[in-house]
């Protein structure tokens, strides 16, 4: 009998398992849909079941250890702390009910950090003890491997670059606080660019075709592609955004690469050859160089699963 974990993936609509090997391959996947359980005894009941099926469904398969990626999850205490996309409000006990439920080890960190874990065992970041995983999607996450280690902090929640202040009395985000960078860096960022450029610039764009509602993070790259004045001036400065983030983020990290993860990161040649030398520019000259900006090397359908796969490979190997 070999060894697997499951890793798991909380999400405001979805919740993702992935019996996972030590080298990394999925060997089966599973999902429920987080948001039809309003009573966070119920998901644990059904998460519980899921991970039974895949005992069930793999006899010579021996699981080990669970880890769960989810929205603001305490590493330290197991628990999921007033997370605004999930239905379960006040702090939720996940790692000692699923304990109880399933008579495994449970571990528990945020989403961004459980990818920071999967770009080192599985991805891009093998060789490295001092990187930073970005994710962009609908907000912006990050999670921190310096010195051979994720960086935590006192209460587990260290690295949240998404809400360091870019513009003091800028823009609403659902903190509650103004101008935090994730509400300019991210999907829904580029989306609220786009928009105040159609109302600042009188130019032609295919994006005046559409209700302000419908406009969304594809069709802004869609319309880029093809050339659009106004959805490439939005990347444009959603990447000197995000270079200035970036080079607060390596002031007070000294990584040697951030891996750039989610569906923005997919721009390609749209964000990056601009984010890069919008870093550089930025950049105090010691730390000119001293960054590389990189895709993440996880494959994004399955990034989710590996990431808090390769937590409950660290836990078990303590």
């Amino acid at each position: 009998m070999r060894n697997a974990v499951v890793g798991i993936d909380v999400g405001g609509t979805n919740s993702v398992f992935g019996l996972v090997s030590e080298s990394g391959e999925i060997l089966g996947r599973k999902s429920i849909k987080t948001g039809d359980y309003e009573r966070f005894e119920d998901f644990v009941e059904a998460a519980s079941e899921v991970v039974e099926s895949f005992r069930i469904d793999f006899p010579e398969i021996k699981i080990v250890t669970v880890g769960i990626g989810a929205p603001d999850a305490n590493y330290y205490n197991g628990t999921i702390e007033h997370a605004a996309n999930l239905k379960w409000s006040g702090v939720v006990p996940l790692r000692r009910s699923l304990e109880k439920r399933l008579g495994l080890p449970i571990v528990t960190t945020n989403d961004a950090n459980a990818a920071a874990l999967g770009e080192k065992l599985f991805g891009g970041a093998k060789a490295s003890d001092h990187f930073v995983v970005v994710t962009l999607g609908t907000g912006l996450g990050s999670g921190f491997y310096i010195d051979g280690k994720i960086l935590y902090g006192k209460n587990s929640f260290a690295g949240e670059i998404g809400h360091m202040v870019l513009f003091p009395e800028g823009r609403v985000c659902g903190c509650g606080r103004r101008g935090c960078a994730e509400t300019y860096v991210s999907a829904t960022g580029l989306v609220r660019t786009a928009v105040e450029l159609l109302s600042e610039y009188m130019i032609e764009s295919s994006l005046r075709d559409l209700s302000l509602r419908s406009i969304t993070s594809k069709k802004v790259y869609d319309a880029a592609v093809v050339g659009d004045w106004i959805a490439l001036e939005a990347f444009n400065r959603t990447a000197e955004y995000l270079g200035q983030v970036l080079v607060d983020t390596v002031m007070f990290s000294n990584p040697d690469t951030i891996f750039l993860f989610g569906g923005l990161a997919n721009a390609g040649d749209l964000l990056l050859p601009r984010l890069r030398e919008a870093f550089e520019r930025k950049s105090l000259e010691m730390f000119r160089g001293s960054a590389d900006i990189r895709i993440s090397q996880l494959p994004e359908a399955g990034a989710a699963i590996l990431g808090a796969a390769a937590l409950a490979w660290e836990e078990f190997h303590r």
